[in-house]
């Protein structure tokens, strides 16, 4: 039985979406409207694994309430009222300390879980509201598998939420967007999570056994015990999988700007990731119809 399991897996399709912030919620979302115009269309994935940015793309894509060119619409729209958040010096200093003291990507979770914990941040219950909003759905997709990622913040455990967890998509969401000394942990049946880009950007290795793997990572870098997206998508090819990687282009990089967590980076981002995906498109055609 599991053989058969395993066999069918390989002939299945992975869509796996990166952490990023803002802008990389509206360049994900442009290149995914660029590879369906194109005849690419991955949003039919039998999984979709999102991490912080990408657990928002995710659950909006799962919830059939909105087409790719209504969501893409979406992210054009005005930020006004929206109020950018970011990274100070001493919480990115914090960030880099955690990685080159950590032995282990459990070690480096605790580390930034304890960094999240004692931030001054709005209230969690805020927060939620953001997510509340912002979210097409609160319900978990019936039709296809998505999972969406989170860290322990007492412990730096990795967990991988979805419709099986008991946990609600909101929440879920919401931890996996809890960047540590930005935002407020999320409590979850009375523990508290953070970002899922604490263990990785992507955690691309959730689609390990599926046959078609296609990764949209706004952020690539690694370093210590966080694989990069590269180095994830490598050894999801060297298990046998059809793999394409697409990552910001200099363009998509000038559309970031310096804080991906700024509304205002939204749109720019939105229109280089339309761009870019034409950049794209031949690869992922031939692997996802292959």
């Amino acid at each position: 039985m599991a053989d058969n399991d395993d066999a069918a897996k390989k002939q299945r399709t992975a869509l796996v979406l990166g952490g990023g912030g803002l802008a990389g919620i509206g360049w994900e979302i442009g290149v995914l409207h660029g590879l369906a115009r194109a005849g690419a269309d991955t949003t039919g994935a039998d999984l979709i694994v999102g991490t912080s940015a990408g657990s928002v793309v995710g659950a909006q894509l799962t919830s059939g309430l909105l087409t790719l060119s209504e969501l893409y619409d979406r992210q054009l729209a005005d930020p006004e009222g929206e109020v950018p958040a970011g990274m100070g010096p001493t919480v990115l200093a914090r960030y880099l300390w955690g990685v080159l003291r950590s032995r282990d990507a459990e070690a480096y979770g605790a580390r930034m879980g304890r960094l999240a914990l004692a931030a001054r941040t709005e209230p969690e219950e805020l927060r939620r509201a953001v997510f509340a909003e912002r979210l097409l759905t609160h319900q978990w997709p019936e039709s296809r598998r998505l999972v969406v990622t989170a860290v322990d913040a007492a412990t730096g455990v990795f967990h991988a939420f979805d419709r099986e967890s008991g946990v609600n998509l909101l929440d879920a969401v919401g931890a996996s967007c809890a960047v540590p000394g930005v935002w407020p942990p999320v409590t979850i049946d009375g523990r508290r999570f953070i970002d899922g880009g604490v263990r990785s950007s992507t955690n691309a290795d959730l689609a390990a056994g599926y046959g078609t793997v296609v990764i949209v990572a706004p952020i690539t870098v690694g370093g210590g015990p966080v694989p990069s997206a590269r180095a994830q998508a490598s050894r999801l090819a060297a298990a046998g999988a059809r793999v394409v990687l697409i990552t910001p282009d200099r363009a998509a990089r000038r559309a970031f700007g310096r804080n991906v967590l700024d509304p205002a980076r939204r749109a720019p981002s939105a229109r280089a990731g339309l761009a870019q995906a034409a950049a794209h498109t031949e690869a992922v055609r031939a692997i996802w119809r292959g």
